[in-house]
Protein backbone atom coordinates (compact mmCIF):
# COMPACT_ATOMS: atom_id res chain seq x y z
CA UNK A 1 0.00 0.00 0.00
CA UNK A 2 1.46 3.34 -1.01
CA UNK A 3 2.43 5.94 1.59
CA UNK A 4 -0.27 8.36 0.45
CA UNK A 5 -2.91 5.71 1.02
CA UNK A 6 -1.59 5.01 4.51
CA UNK A 7 -1.88 8.69 5.36
CA UNK A 8 -5.45 8.78 4.06
CA UNK A 9 -6.38 5.77 6.16
CA UNK A 10 -4.79 7.31 9.26
CA UNK A 11 -6.88 10.44 8.73
CA UNK A 12 -10.02 8.38 8.26
CA UNK A 13 -9.24 6.42 11.42
CA UNK A 14 -9.13 9.62 13.40
CA UNK A 15 -12.42 10.79 11.91
CA UNK A 16 -14.03 7.44 12.68
CA UNK A 17 -12.86 7.53 16.28
CA UNK A 18 -14.24 11.03 16.67
CA UNK A 19 -17.58 10.16 15.15
CA UNK A 20 -18.21 6.91 17.08
CA UNK A 21 -19.18 4.52 14.29
CA UNK A 22 -21.84 1.85 14.41
CA UNK A 23 -21.19 -1.77 13.54
CA UNK A 24 -21.47 -2.86 9.91
CA UNK A 25 -22.34 -6.53 10.15
CA UNK A 26 -21.38 -9.34 7.79
CA UNK A 27 -24.40 -10.50 5.73
CA UNK A 28 -25.95 -13.82 6.68
CA UNK A 29 -25.03 -16.52 4.22
CA UNK A 30 -28.48 -17.99 3.59
CA UNK A 31 -30.19 -14.72 2.72
CA UNK A 32 -27.29 -13.39 0.72
CA UNK A 33 -26.87 -16.47 -1.45
CA UNK A 34 -30.59 -16.70 -2.16
CA UNK A 35 -30.55 -13.34 -3.93
CA UNK A 36 -27.17 -13.53 -5.64
CA UNK A 37 -25.18 -15.63 -8.09
CA UNK A 38 -22.32 -16.14 -5.65
CA UNK A 39 -21.58 -19.74 -4.80
CA UNK A 40 -19.73 -20.64 -1.60
CA UNK A 41 -15.94 -20.58 -2.00
CA UNK A 42 -13.56 -22.99 -0.22
CA UNK A 43 -9.77 -22.52 -0.19
CA UNK A 44 -7.36 -25.38 0.59
CA UNK A 45 -3.81 -24.35 1.58
CA UNK A 46 -0.49 -26.03 0.88
CA UNK A 47 2.40 -27.32 2.98
CA UNK A 48 2.83 -25.36 6.25
CA UNK A 49 0.00 -23.11 5.09
CA UNK A 50 -3.23 -21.80 6.53
CA UNK A 51 -6.30 -19.76 5.63
CA UNK A 52 -4.23 -16.56 5.89
CA UNK A 53 -2.73 -17.23 2.46
CA UNK A 54 -6.17 -16.50 0.97
CA UNK A 55 -6.87 -13.54 3.27
CA UNK A 56 -6.40 -10.82 0.66
CA UNK A 57 -8.39 -12.68 -1.99
CA UNK A 58 -11.28 -13.23 0.42
CA UNK A 59 -11.46 -9.48 0.98
CA UNK A 60 -11.20 -8.82 -2.75
CA UNK A 61 -14.13 -11.19 -3.30
CA UNK A 62 -16.07 -9.29 -0.61
CA UNK A 63 -15.13 -6.00 -2.31
CA UNK A 64 -16.88 -7.38 -5.40
CA UNK A 65 -20.09 -8.40 -3.67
CA UNK A 66 -19.41 -11.82 -2.16
CA UNK A 67 -20.85 -12.28 1.35
CA UNK A 68 -17.82 -12.88 3.53
CA UNK A 69 -19.44 -15.74 5.42
CA UNK A 70 -19.70 -17.96 2.34
CA UNK A 71 -15.91 -17.82 1.89
CA UNK A 72 -14.12 -20.48 3.95
CA UNK A 73 -10.82 -22.32 4.20
CA UNK A 74 -10.33 -26.01 4.83
CA UNK A 75 -7.28 -26.31 7.11
CA UNK A 76 -5.42 -29.50 7.97
CA UNK A 77 -2.21 -30.85 9.47
CA UNK A 78 -0.06 -30.67 6.34
CA UNK A 79 3.07 -32.43 7.74
CA UNK A 80 0.91 -35.52 8.39
CA UNK A 81 -1.23 -35.42 5.24
CA UNK A 82 -0.19 -38.93 4.16
CA UNK A 83 -1.84 -40.44 7.23
CA UNK A 84 -4.87 -38.16 7.56
CA UNK A 85 -6.00 -37.87 3.93
CA UNK A 86 -9.22 -39.88 4.45
CA UNK A 87 -10.20 -37.63 7.37
CA UNK A 88 -9.49 -34.53 5.27
CA UNK A 89 -11.84 -35.86 2.57
CA UNK A 90 -14.57 -36.57 5.12
CA UNK A 91 -14.13 -33.10 6.58
CA UNK A 92 -14.45 -31.55 3.14
CA UNK A 93 -17.64 -33.56 2.54
CA UNK A 94 -19.13 -32.16 5.74
CA UNK A 95 -18.06 -28.60 4.96
CA UNK A 96 -19.60 -28.65 1.49
CA UNK A 97 -22.83 -30.20 2.81
CA UNK A 98 -23.09 -27.48 5.46
CA UNK A 99 -22.41 -24.66 3.00
CA UNK A 100 -24.93 -25.95 0.45
CA UNK A 101 -27.59 -26.39 3.12
CA UNK A 102 -26.96 -22.94 4.59
CA UNK A 103 -26.94 -21.06 1.28
CA UNK A 104 -29.25 -23.02 -0.98
CA UNK A 105 -26.51 -23.02 -3.62
CA UNK A 106 -26.30 -25.85 -6.14
CA UNK A 107 -22.51 -26.30 -5.88
CA UNK A 108 -19.38 -24.76 -4.38
CA UNK A 109 -16.31 -23.25 -6.01
CA UNK A 110 -13.03 -24.76 -4.85
CA UNK A 111 -9.42 -23.51 -4.87
CA UNK A 112 -6.23 -25.27 -3.79
CA UNK A 113 -2.58 -24.27 -3.60
CA UNK A 114 0.62 -26.32 -3.83
CA UNK A 115 0.25 -29.44 -1.63
CA UNK A 116 -3.45 -28.59 -1.48
CA UNK A 117 -3.72 -29.37 -5.20
CA UNK A 118 -2.54 -32.92 -4.46
CA UNK A 119 -5.21 -33.14 -1.77
CA UNK A 120 -8.01 -31.71 -3.90
CA UNK A 121 -7.15 -33.45 -7.14
CA UNK A 122 -7.36 -36.69 -5.19
CA UNK A 123 -10.64 -35.60 -3.62
CA UNK A 124 -12.29 -34.70 -6.92
CA UNK A 125 -11.06 -37.89 -8.60
CA UNK A 126 -12.15 -40.09 -5.69
CA UNK A 127 -15.88 -39.97 -6.37
CA UNK A 128 -18.23 -38.71 -9.12
CA UNK A 129 -20.62 -37.64 -6.34
CA UNK A 130 -17.94 -35.44 -4.79
CA UNK A 131 -16.99 -33.87 -8.12
CA UNK A 132 -20.67 -33.22 -8.90
CA UNK A 133 -20.92 -30.80 -5.99
CA UNK A 134 -18.08 -28.58 -7.29
CA UNK A 135 -18.84 -26.04 -10.02
CA UNK A 136 -15.30 -24.74 -10.58
CA UNK A 137 -11.85 -25.80 -9.43
CA UNK A 138 -8.76 -23.53 -9.32
CA UNK A 139 -5.37 -25.27 -9.23
CA UNK A 140 -2.84 -22.75 -7.86
CA UNK A 141 0.83 -23.44 -8.71
CA UNK A 142 0.66 -27.09 -7.75
CA UNK A 143 0.31 -30.46 -9.45
CA UNK A 144 -0.10 -31.02 -13.14
CA UNK A 145 -2.79 -33.39 -14.41
CA UNK A 146 -3.65 -35.22 -17.60
CA UNK A 147 -7.24 -33.97 -17.42
CA UNK A 148 -9.41 -31.70 -15.22
CA UNK A 149 -9.76 -33.46 -11.84
CA UNK A 150 -13.09 -35.26 -11.59
CA UNK A 151 -14.09 -33.64 -14.88
CA UNK A 152 -14.72 -30.36 -13.02
CA UNK A 153 -14.07 -27.20 -15.08
CA UNK A 154 -10.58 -26.14 -14.03
CA UNK A 155 -8.45 -23.01 -14.04
CA UNK A 156 -4.74 -23.67 -13.46
CA UNK A 157 -2.57 -20.69 -12.47
CA UNK A 158 1.20 -21.10 -12.68
CA UNK A 159 3.97 -18.88 -11.34
CA UNK A 160 7.71 -18.94 -11.98
CA UNK A 161 9.16 -22.27 -13.01
CA UNK A 162 8.71 -24.77 -15.81
CA UNK A 163 6.52 -23.14 -18.50
CA UNK A 164 5.46 -26.58 -19.72
CA UNK A 165 3.42 -27.29 -16.59
CA UNK A 166 -0.29 -27.65 -17.25
CA UNK A 167 -3.54 -29.31 -16.36
CA UNK A 168 -4.53 -30.74 -19.74
CA UNK A 169 -8.00 -29.62 -20.78
CA UNK A 170 -8.05 -26.77 -18.26
CA UNK A 171 -7.64 -23.03 -18.76
CA UNK A 172 -3.94 -22.57 -17.99
CA UNK A 173 -2.69 -19.09 -17.08
CA UNK A 174 0.98 -18.24 -16.54
CA UNK A 175 2.56 -15.49 -14.40
CA UNK A 176 6.29 -16.18 -14.83
CA UNK A 177 7.29 -13.18 -12.70
CA UNK A 178 5.20 -14.25 -9.70
CA UNK A 179 6.51 -16.48 -6.94
CA UNK A 180 4.85 -19.54 -5.47
CA UNK A 181 2.72 -18.00 -2.70
CA UNK A 182 2.28 -14.77 -4.66
CA UNK A 183 0.17 -16.70 -7.18
CA UNK A 184 -2.37 -17.20 -4.38
CA UNK A 185 -2.48 -13.61 -3.14
CA UNK A 186 -1.85 -11.38 -6.18
CA UNK A 187 -4.45 -9.09 -7.79
CA UNK A 188 -3.62 -10.63 -11.18
CA UNK A 189 -4.56 -14.09 -9.93
CA UNK A 190 -7.71 -12.66 -8.38
CA UNK A 191 -8.82 -11.20 -11.70
CA UNK A 192 -8.48 -14.61 -13.37
CA UNK A 193 -10.23 -16.40 -10.50
CA UNK A 194 -13.18 -14.01 -10.41
CA UNK A 195 -13.66 -14.16 -14.18
CA UNK A 196 -13.56 -17.96 -14.02
CA UNK A 197 -16.18 -18.09 -11.26
CA UNK A 198 -18.48 -15.36 -12.54
CA UNK A 199 -17.92 -15.20 -16.30
CA UNK A 200 -17.05 -11.49 -16.13
CA UNK A 201 -14.25 -9.24 -14.95
CA UNK A 202 -14.32 -8.01 -11.34
CA UNK A 203 -15.37 -4.42 -10.67
CA UNK A 204 -12.09 -3.94 -8.83
CA UNK A 205 -8.98 -5.89 -7.86
CA UNK A 206 -8.47 -3.57 -4.86
CA UNK A 207 -9.45 -4.31 -1.30
CA UNK A 208 -12.06 -1.60 -0.81
CA UNK A 209 -11.95 -0.26 2.76
CA UNK A 210 -15.07 -0.15 4.91
CA UNK A 211 -14.75 3.53 5.60
CA UNK A 212 -16.51 5.27 8.48
CA UNK A 213 -17.64 2.00 9.97
CA UNK A 214 -16.68 -1.02 12.00
CA UNK A 215 -15.41 -4.26 10.55
CA UNK A 216 -16.04 -7.70 12.01
CA UNK A 217 -12.89 -9.78 12.63
CA UNK A 218 -12.63 -13.46 13.47
CA UNK A 219 -10.14 -16.26 13.09
CA UNK A 220 -8.09 -18.89 14.89
CA UNK A 221 -5.03 -19.16 17.08
CA UNK A 222 -3.25 -22.30 15.90
CA UNK A 223 -0.02 -24.20 16.37
CA UNK A 224 2.38 -23.98 13.42
CA UNK A 225 2.48 -25.93 11.14
CA UNK A 226 -0.12 -28.47 12.29
CA UNK A 227 -3.08 -26.03 12.47
CA UNK A 228 -4.12 -27.57 15.78
CA UNK A 229 -6.00 -25.02 17.87
CA UNK A 230 -4.41 -23.21 20.80
CA UNK A 231 -6.07 -24.08 24.11
CA UNK A 232 -5.64 -23.07 27.76
CA UNK A 233 -4.83 -19.50 26.74
CA UNK A 234 -6.50 -16.10 26.59
CA UNK A 235 -6.61 -13.75 23.62
CA UNK A 236 -6.42 -10.03 24.33
CA UNK A 237 -6.98 -7.42 21.62
CA UNK A 238 -5.72 -3.85 21.95
CA UNK A 239 -6.04 -0.84 19.66
CA UNK A 240 -2.55 0.53 19.09
CA UNK A 241 -0.95 3.71 17.83
CA UNK A 242 -0.50 3.83 14.05
CA UNK A 243 2.90 5.50 14.63
CA UNK A 244 4.44 3.41 17.41
CA UNK A 245 2.37 0.23 17.75
CA UNK A 246 2.01 1.04 21.44
CA UNK A 247 -1.24 0.21 23.20
CA UNK A 248 -3.77 3.03 23.41
CA UNK A 249 -5.30 1.55 26.56
CA UNK A 250 -4.12 -0.62 29.44
CA UNK A 251 -7.36 -2.57 29.20
CA UNK A 252 -7.99 -4.75 26.14
CA UNK A 253 -10.89 -3.95 23.86
CA UNK A 254 -11.63 -7.68 23.74
CA UNK A 255 -10.58 -10.56 25.98
CA UNK A 256 -11.69 -14.11 25.11
CA UNK A 257 -10.62 -17.58 26.26
CA UNK A 258 -9.10 -19.89 23.64
CA UNK A 259 -10.12 -23.52 23.56
CA UNK A 260 -11.07 -26.25 21.11
CA UNK A 261 -9.87 -25.29 17.63
CA UNK A 262 -8.60 -21.90 18.84
CA UNK A 263 -11.41 -19.92 17.21
CA UNK A 264 -12.22 -16.36 18.27
CA UNK A 265 -14.67 -13.64 17.23
CA UNK A 266 -16.29 -12.15 15.43
CA UNK A 267 -15.79 -8.89 17.25
CA UNK A 268 -15.84 -5.29 16.03
CA UNK A 269 -12.74 -3.29 15.09
CA UNK A 270 -12.30 -0.02 13.29
CA UNK A 271 -11.47 -1.00 9.73
CA UNK A 272 -8.73 1.60 9.30
CA UNK A 273 -7.11 1.30 12.75
CA UNK A 274 -4.22 -0.87 13.90
CA UNK A 275 -4.49 -3.64 16.50
CA UNK A 276 -2.37 -5.94 18.61
CA UNK A 277 -3.58 -9.49 19.31
CA UNK A 278 -1.86 -11.07 22.33
CA UNK A 279 -1.93 -14.76 23.27
CA UNK A 280 -1.50 -14.90 27.05
CA UNK A 281 -0.58 -18.19 28.71
CA UNK A 282 0.19 -18.77 32.38
CA UNK A 283 3.90 -19.21 32.97
CA UNK A 284 4.81 -18.64 29.31
CA UNK A 285 5.92 -15.77 27.11
CA UNK A 286 3.12 -13.58 25.78
CA UNK A 287 2.91 -13.79 21.99
CA UNK A 288 2.07 -10.41 20.43
CA UNK A 289 0.72 -10.18 16.86
CA UNK A 290 0.64 -6.87 15.03
CA UNK A 291 -1.37 -6.17 11.90
CA UNK A 292 -1.75 -3.38 9.42
CA UNK A 293 -5.33 -2.05 9.19
CA UNK A 294 -7.80 -4.81 8.28
CA UNK A 295 -9.61 -2.40 5.87
CA UNK A 296 -12.78 -4.50 5.93
CA UNK A 297 -14.33 -7.48 7.69
CA UNK A 298 -11.98 -10.44 7.88
CA UNK A 299 -12.65 -14.04 8.94
CA UNK A 300 -9.24 -15.38 7.91
CA UNK A 301 -7.10 -13.94 10.71
CA UNK A 302 -4.62 -16.58 11.84
CA UNK A 303 -2.31 -16.37 14.85
CA UNK A 304 0.42 -18.95 14.24
CA UNK A 305 2.30 -19.87 17.40
CA UNK A 306 3.84 -22.87 19.15
CA UNK A 307 3.70 -24.47 22.57
CA UNK A 308 6.24 -23.06 25.02
CA UNK A 309 9.59 -24.78 24.50
CA UNK A 310 8.52 -26.45 21.25
CA UNK A 311 8.85 -25.81 17.52
CA UNK A 312 10.94 -23.07 15.96
CA UNK A 313 10.16 -20.79 18.88
CA UNK A 314 12.40 -22.98 21.04
CA UNK A 315 15.33 -22.19 18.70
CA UNK A 316 15.13 -18.44 19.34
CA UNK A 317 17.71 -17.10 21.78
CA UNK A 318 16.14 -14.79 24.37
CA UNK A 319 17.28 -12.19 26.87
CA UNK A 320 16.17 -9.03 28.62
CA UNK A 321 18.40 -7.02 26.26
CA UNK A 322 16.95 -7.80 22.85
CA UNK A 323 13.66 -8.11 20.96
CA UNK A 324 12.95 -11.18 18.83
CA UNK A 325 10.77 -10.73 15.74
CA UNK A 326 8.89 -12.90 13.30
CA UNK A 327 7.93 -10.97 10.17
CA UNK A 328 5.62 -12.67 7.70
CA UNK A 329 3.91 -11.83 4.44
CA UNK A 330 1.83 -13.93 2.04
CA UNK A 331 4.18 -13.02 -0.79
CA UNK A 332 7.80 -14.11 -0.98
CA UNK A 333 10.65 -11.85 0.12
CA UNK A 334 13.28 -11.35 -2.59
CA UNK A 335 16.65 -10.20 -1.26
CA UNK A 336 18.76 -10.91 -4.34
CA UNK A 337 16.86 -9.19 -7.16
CA UNK A 338 18.22 -5.66 -6.84
CA UNK A 339 15.71 -2.99 -7.85
CA UNK A 340 13.24 -5.75 -8.79
CA UNK A 341 13.30 -7.16 -5.25
CA UNK A 342 12.16 -6.16 -1.77
CA UNK A 343 13.62 -4.10 1.05
CA UNK A 344 13.03 -4.62 4.75
CA UNK A 345 14.52 -2.02 7.06
CA UNK A 346 14.62 -2.79 10.79
CA UNK A 347 15.74 0.19 12.83
CA UNK A 348 17.10 1.72 9.63
CA UNK A 349 19.09 -1.31 8.45
CA UNK A 350 18.11 -3.20 5.30
CA UNK A 351 18.25 -6.82 6.45
CA UNK A 352 17.42 -8.69 3.23
CA UNK A 353 20.31 -9.97 1.13
CA UNK A 354 21.18 -12.74 -1.34
CA UNK A 355 22.34 -15.01 1.48
CA UNK A 356 19.25 -14.98 3.72
CA UNK A 357 16.41 -14.35 1.24
CA UNK A 358 17.36 -15.54 -2.25
CA UNK A 359 14.41 -15.73 -4.61
CA UNK A 360 14.73 -19.51 -4.90
CA UNK A 361 14.18 -19.91 -1.13
CA UNK A 362 10.57 -18.70 -1.40
CA UNK A 363 10.75 -17.09 2.04
CA UNK A 364 7.52 -15.76 3.54
CA UNK A 365 8.49 -15.98 7.23
CA UNK A 366 11.55 -14.24 8.75
CA UNK A 367 12.91 -14.90 12.26
CA UNK A 368 15.14 -12.01 13.37
CA UNK A 369 16.82 -12.03 16.79
CA UNK A 370 20.20 -11.72 18.51
CA UNK A 371 21.73 -15.14 17.96
CA UNK A 372 23.83 -16.00 20.99
CA UNK A 373 22.53 -12.92 22.82
CA UNK A 374 25.92 -11.26 22.27
CA UNK A 375 24.70 -7.85 21.12
CA UNK A 376 26.29 -8.36 17.68
CA UNK A 377 24.54 -8.41 14.29
CA UNK A 378 25.84 -10.76 11.57
CA UNK A 379 23.85 -10.87 8.32
CA UNK A 380 26.52 -12.58 6.22
CA UNK A 381 24.76 -15.96 6.45
CA UNK A 382 21.29 -17.14 7.48
CA UNK A 383 20.73 -19.12 10.66
CA UNK A 384 20.77 -22.75 9.42
CA UNK A 385 18.13 -24.17 11.76
CA UNK A 386 15.61 -21.72 10.28
CA UNK A 387 16.88 -21.56 6.70
CA UNK A 388 16.50 -25.34 6.45
CA UNK A 389 12.73 -25.01 6.96
CA UNK A 390 10.33 -24.59 4.04
CA UNK A 391 9.43 -20.93 3.33
CA UNK A 392 11.39 -19.67 6.37
CA UNK A 393 14.68 -17.91 7.00
CA UNK A 394 16.49 -16.70 10.12
CA UNK A 395 18.94 -13.87 10.71
CA UNK A 396 21.23 -12.75 13.50
CA UNK A 397 20.04 -9.22 14.20
CA UNK A 398 20.50 -7.37 17.48
CA UNK A 399 17.33 -5.36 18.21
CA UNK A 400 17.71 -3.52 21.53
CA UNK A 401 14.90 -4.05 24.02
CA UNK A 402 15.82 -1.39 26.57
CA UNK A 403 14.02 0.30 28.10
CA UNK A 404 11.69 -2.68 28.16
CA UNK A 405 8.86 -2.24 25.61
CA UNK A 406 8.95 1.53 26.05
CA UNK A 407 10.92 2.03 22.85
CA UNK A 408 10.10 1.24 19.24
CA UNK A 409 11.27 -1.24 16.66
CA UNK A 410 11.04 0.70 13.41
CA UNK A 411 10.00 -1.63 10.56
CA UNK A 412 9.72 -0.32 7.00
CA UNK A 413 8.91 -2.46 3.97
CA UNK A 414 9.83 -1.47 0.44
CA UNK A 415 7.49 -3.55 -1.69
CA UNK A 416 8.76 -4.76 -5.03
CA UNK A 417 6.77 -3.01 -7.70
CA UNK A 418 6.60 0.16 -5.58
CA UNK A 419 5.16 1.42 -2.31
CA UNK A 420 6.29 1.50 1.30
CA UNK A 421 4.76 0.28 4.55
CA UNK A 422 5.70 1.23 8.09
CA UNK A 423 4.69 -1.17 10.88
CA UNK A 424 6.42 0.01 14.04
CA UNK A 425 6.02 -2.11 17.19
CA UNK A 426 7.15 -1.90 20.85
CA UNK A 427 10.57 -3.38 21.65
CA UNK A 428 9.32 -6.09 24.02
CA UNK A 429 12.12 -8.05 25.69
CA UNK A 430 12.42 -11.54 24.25
CA UNK A 431 12.85 -13.16 27.66
CA UNK A 432 9.14 -12.63 28.31
CA UNK A 433 7.60 -11.85 24.93
CA UNK A 434 7.35 -13.06 21.34
CA UNK A 435 6.52 -10.62 18.55
CA UNK A 436 4.99 -11.44 15.15
CA UNK A 437 4.50 -8.67 12.60
CA UNK A 438 2.09 -9.34 9.73
CA UNK A 439 2.81 -7.33 6.60
CA UNK A 440 0.23 -6.93 3.84
CA UNK A 441 0.96 -8.73 0.57
CA UNK A 442 -0.60 -5.94 -1.50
Amino acid sequence: MHTSRRRLLSLMTGLALAAGMSVVGVPHAAGAAATSSYRPVVFVHGNAGAASQFQSQAKRLASNGYPLDIIEAHEYDSPNIATILPQVYVGMDARISRLLAATGADKVDLLAHSLGTFVMQGYLNSSPARAARVAHYVNLDGRTAASPPGGVPTLAIWGEGDPARAVVGATNVYFPNQSHTQTVSSPESFSEIFRFFQGRAPRTTRIVPQLFGTAQVSGRAALFPSNVGVTDATLEVYPVSSLTGGRLSHRPAHRVPLSGDGSFGPFPVLATARYEFAIVRAGAATHHFYFQPFLRSDSFVRLATSRPGEGLGAQVDTSDRHTALIIQRQKEWWGDQGDAGDNLWINGRDVLNPANTPRVKRTIGIFAFDDGSDGVTDLTAPLPEFFSQTFITGMDLFIPATPAHLGIVRITVGQRGGGFDAVNVPNWKSSEHRVTVNVDDF
